[in-house]
Formats: C-alpha cells, structure tokens, sequence
C-alpha cells in the first residue's frame, strides 16, 4: 500500500497534524483520553513502520522500520496497559518513546545511505523528538493539562517536518523520473 517513502512521511505527517490539532483545541483532555490518544497515535504508526519496512529491497532499511514500529508499538501497549495512569507515568512513557524514537531517526539518518538534504531532515526530525522527550524529563511533575500542549504542539511541529519531507521526496522523485524518461526518448530518438 505505501511503498514509497514520500507517501509514508506524507500519511504520517498529516496524522500527526492532526493529532496535534486536537490536543491544542481540547487542552483539557482527561489523561485517559490523551492515553488512548497516544496510544492509537502509535499503533498507526507503528503500522506504517511496518509496511515501510517490508516494502524495502534491502535488510537495513527493513531492521530500522522494524525497530522504530516495535518502539512505537511497545508505546502503545504499555499506554494501554495501565489505563489510569497518573500524569507523571504518562510524562515518562512520551518521554521516553520521544527520546528512543528521536535517537532512532538520528541513527537511521546515517545509516540509510540518504543524500545530504535527507539526511539533514532526518537529523532534525531526530533532534526535535529528543528535544521533547528530554523537556519531558527534566519536568516530569507537568500535569496533564501541559502534557497535552506539548504533545500536540510537537506533533505539529513533526507533522510539518513529516509532510513537507514527504512532498520534497515525492517532487524530487517525480523530477527524477521525468529526467531517466526524457534521457530514454533522446536516446531511442537517436
């Protein structure tokens, strides 16, 4: 279904936008409800890891998705898990899913053999989503309320990181192949 990487970073961006949207738009959430918020939140993408990583032609490719969608799946269940948390606990999970998750992207920036520009947004994405999770952190003791705020303010700013990486990948692709194209019609022509 989404094979290419543009239309995974596309889908994902758009859910966390939306996602972020409307944790702005109802701060004062329950902590039950941003639990399944969140957790839902990690199952889809989790999913998309996992079909990102099965659409690959190469192992590396295909261990990283994996590992991020096992991360983001384990999130989800332990969210789950305890459906009463305290705001503390909930802190901690998102803390430290941000800060595995974030480590992750930074890793895979290197590892999956990206041009520069890629590479650097993968660092960003990385870089951002550690950020949060370290502000997490260091001031567990944020209520619900907070957590909420930050949470949909970072998936806005993911969500924009995401969707624009996503049109930049697929614009570049497509101007790509219209190039392989045109080069094959010159060549055949000649």
């Amino acid at each position: 279904m989404l094979k290419s990487l543009s239309t995974s970073l596309i889908v994902r961006g758009i859910l966390a936008l939306a996602v972020g949207i409307m944790a702005l738009a109802w701060p004062g959430v329950t902590v039950l409800a941003l639990v399944i918020l969140f957790a839902v939140y990690t199952f889809i993408t989790a999913g998309l890891q996992a079909m990102r990583a099965f659409s690959s032609r190469t192992a590396g490719p295909v261990f990283g998705h994996l590992l991020l969608g096992l991360v983001d799946l384990a999130a989800g269940v332990v969210a789950l898990a305890w459906p009463g948390p305290t705001a503390l606990v909930l802190v901690l999970i998102v803390a430290s899913w941000a800060v595995v998750a974030g480590l992750l992207q930074i890793f895979a920036a290197f590892g999956a053999g990206e041009p520069a520009g890629t590479r650097a947004l993968f660092i960003l994405g990385g870089l951002v989503t550690t950020a949060f999770g370290v502000v997490l952190f260091a001031h567990p003791g944020v209520g619900a309320l907070t957590l909420a705020v930050l949470f949909g303010l970072f998936n806005l700013i993911y969500g924009g990181w995401a969707l624009a990486h996503g049109i930049e990948l697929r614009r570049t692709g497509k101007s790509l192949d219209s190039v392989v194209l045109d080069r094959k019609e010159r060549t055949a022509a000649a």
